[in-house]
């Protein structure tokens, strides 16, 4: 029975409090608007009813506003006169949407989930054949994300309110991050493709938003654009994706695509051709080879921004779209080795990057791309539940990484402001031996460290592990081995993605105990005068940084494998998602669940154990933070290092292939050449100097001379009787 078909009160949870979950991304919106409002009253400046009295205020001065610069005793600005109301409402409104995820999550285990649970809100696009409504779609998938949305996003909007409480801009900071969130929820809980895509579009506006959110500073600014224009690029390839789905399907509704397209022939133009346009989609949104560039310039925002964007919100949401789109990728075999391939050669070539950055925003910033490539490889092999457990996993350390840097961030720029210094807080070479000034914030750092390396018992060594052993699986008897690439076999394909992968996790190891040496470890670099003032940050940042903590050392047991059942339940994830991809999973492997004999699975797990071990002692034998010197007497790198530092130069071949030309060639013909030249020169100005002309013509025959007058007469008077006379 088609699920679409199912009354919504037909369904199990309809007398649940599932029935509420409109009020999920509700809730986020109404502190967008509340937060907005107050952002917009807190910079209005109301001027007296006689503009010639100015009340007593000198100089247009405003009560309240005389000096927003100002600092008090302790050298901070003083906070936003709404910032109360602010830190009650901002992150009120997601502990409010989490519990309500809670109480729905815990109905939904109460229940048979066979077919999901489709709330219809009103009629949206009943246009011609196209007839859509906004409808809420709400099974063991979109659940999944928005407990990892509401639960990572309260915590990172809690940790916002120490971060960012002195800025000048806090309710506006507010009104973007539930925005953000808003527009997140929307897209993993539209029942439609367009409905998707509102949410996917908003927050592409959100992160240009925040990533900008210091607009006053030109590289920011010029990061926010950057982020924006690089996702139009992809947005392309998903609107191209639904023209064909409706033109194919009839219908662009998430579930009757799913139908429909389990009906199309195997590896047919049509499945491979609407797959690979949703992975362009999803190339531009979770920065992926060749439009993953705009990532790392994101960390120009504030450090909670980075943390929310790369955790748990914008760049997971390409990841979510594969998963979602299952049943059209299990379809297209061509389309999975491409989605494949593109995330293993996205995380190995990031990695890469990441071992010689010195900004610690920077590091994490090339580890998300590298961990999002991860992703896609276990969603590209048709590893849904792989895919989306590590994007699960990934929240949890990720989140703990970046708003521990945010913590080490924090504390360094505020010993430097303390002390007039205006050395570079988020540079490592700054740092070192922090450990005995922030022992929590080490400490949980280094768990995340050793999850996102994949060390046992950590999550990332459940989620890392589980998308190897996935690959490795599906290197014969899957419709993946069955077909070719570019002339290549699908088994070579995946073993190449599968050496990328493992040479991706050993790097992974390196370059994050890099970042812990250099930051926690060896003697402090970052001044005299400043260490007095080296401490740990307050307990409203500490405080989500202890519960991350907790979720990223025991997260893996949401899906603990059946090789170390005995340590917790075997595959809860697993079965969960199972309504939603298990059928699209099997078509991949051929109707058959994939299974490798003991040993095999044995020597994997043990290979993947020790290629994290391995990580971390050869950058702890090779790396001397003794030997570190400051930013301001380091010298440039050369060679090799220089090359990574500068990001193989990825960006500047952009600027020149792209960038440039479109550049020139507007300031050439259409600006110089068109505007200039055609609308300007001779239309604007073109009918003026004919205007004029016409002008002059007229002011020389009216002089106002009675003897010329007569003279023109007589001569007009002859001409015509000429004229007659001639004939």
């Amino acid at each position: 029975m088609n699920p679409a078909m199912i009354p919504e009160g037909a369904h199990p949870l309809a007398a649940t409090v599932a029935r509420l979950v409109w009020l999920l991304p509700l809730l986020p919106l109404l502190g967008f608007l509340i937060n907005g409002t107050l952002a917009m009253l807190g910079v209005a400046k109301i001027g007296p009813a006689d503009p010639s009295a100015n009340g007593g205020h000198g100089h247009g001065e405003v009560p309240g506003h005389a000096d927003e610069h100002a600092h008090d005793d302790h050298g901070h600005p003083p906070r936003h006169k709404f910032a109360k109301i602010v830190s009650l409402v901002g992150p009120g409104v997601l502990v409010a949407a989490f519990a309500l995820a809670v109480a729905i999550f815990a109905a939904m285990r109460g229940v048979e989930m066979e077919h999901p649970y489709l709330l219809t809100l009103f009629s949206w696009m009943p246009v011609g054949d196209l007839k859509l409504d906004a409808t809420i779609l709400l099974d063991p998938l979109s659940m999944t994300m928005v407990m990892v949305v509401t639960g990572v996003g309260m915590l990172i909007h809690v940790f916002s309110v120490g971060y960012m409480q002195d800025d000048p801009g806090y309710p506006r900071y507010f009104a973007y991050l539930n925005l953000f969130v808003f527009f997140m929820l929307l897209l993993v809980l539209g029942g439609s493709y367009p409905l998707l895509f509102v949410g996917w579009e908003g927050v592409g506006l959100c992160s240009y938003l925040l990533i900008g959110f210091w607009f006053s500073e030109k590289a920011n600014a010029d990061a926010g654009k950057k982020a924006f224009i690089m996702n139009r690029i992809g947005d392309f390839g998903f609107l191209v994706a639904m023209l064909l789905m409706f033109a194919n399907f009839g219908t662009l509704d998430i579930l009757g695509v799913a139908e429909q397209a389990a009906e199309l022939p195997m590896g047919g133009v049509i499945a491979t051709t609407i797959a690979l346009f949703l992975f362009l989609g999803c190339t531009g949104k979770s920065a992926q080879i060749p439009l993953y560039t705009w990532l790392p310039d994101a960390m120009a925002g504030p450090t909670p921004v980075s943390a929310l964007i790369h955790a748990a919100t914008m760049v997971t949401a390409g990841v979510y779209l594969v998963a979602r789109a299952s049943g059209i990728f299990s379809m297209a075999p061509v389309a999975q080795l491409t989605v494949a391939l593109v995330g293993a050669a996205t995380a190995f070539f990031a990695a890469t990057i990441g071992l010689k950055q010195w900004d610690i925003k920077k590091v994490l910033a090339y580890s998300t791309v590298s961990q999002l490539g991860y992703m896609f490889v276990a969603v590209g092999v048709g590893a849904y539940v792989a895919g989306i457990f590590h994007l699960v996993t990934h929240a949890f350390f990720k989140a703990l990484l970046f708003l521990g840097s945010g913590s080490v961030i924090y504390v360094l720029h505020a010993a430097y402001h303390k002390t007039h210094n205006h050395d570079d807080a988020q540079d490592m070479r700054n740092m070192g031996g922090l450990r005995q000034y922030m022992p929590i914030t080490f400490s949980l750092m280094w768990i995340a460290t050793l999850a996102i390396a994949g060390i046992p018992l950590f999550s990332g060594f459940f989620s890392k592990d589980e998308i190897l052993t996935s690959v490795f699986a599906r290197i014969s008897h899957s419709t993946l081995a069955d077909a070719s690439l570019l002339g290549m076999p699908g088994g070579t394909v995946l073993m190449i993605v599968y050496g990328l992968a493992v040479a991706s996790a050993l790097m992974t190891a390196i370059y994050m105990a890099r970042m812990m040496l250099y930051t926690f470890h060896g003697p402090n670099r970052t001044g005299e005068g400043e260490r007095p003032h080296l401490k740990e940050a307050p307990w409203v940042m500490t405080g989500p940084l202890v519960v991350l903590g907790a979720l990223t050392a025991f997260g893996g047991w949401l899906n603990v494998p059946a090789l170390l059942g005995a340590i917790g339940p075997v595959g809860g994830l697993e079965h969960f998602l199972e309504p939603v991809v298990g059928e699209a999973a099997l078509r991949t492997t051929l109707g058959v669940a994939p299974h490798l004999p003991h040993s095999t699975e044995l020597m994997l797990v043990g290979a993947a154990i020790f290629i994290a071990v391995a990580g971390i002692a050869f950058a702890v034998w090779r790396l001397k933070p003794a030997a570190l010197v400051p930013r301001k007497d380091a010298p440039e790198s050369t060679g090799i290092d220089r090359v990574l530092e500068n990001k193989y130069f990825v960006d500047e071949g952009y600027a020149a292939a792209f960038v440039n030309p479109t550049v020139n060639a507007s300031r050439t013909v259409l600006w110089k050449g068109f505007d200039a030249g055609i609308i300007d020169g001779l239309f604007v100005n073109g009918s003026a100097l004919l205007a004029r002309a016409f002008g002059w013509m007229g002011s020389q025959l009216q002089t106002g001379q009675v003897g010329t007058y007569a003279w023109v007469l007589l001569i007009g008077v002859i001409t015509l009787l000429g004229a007659f006379t001639f004939r």
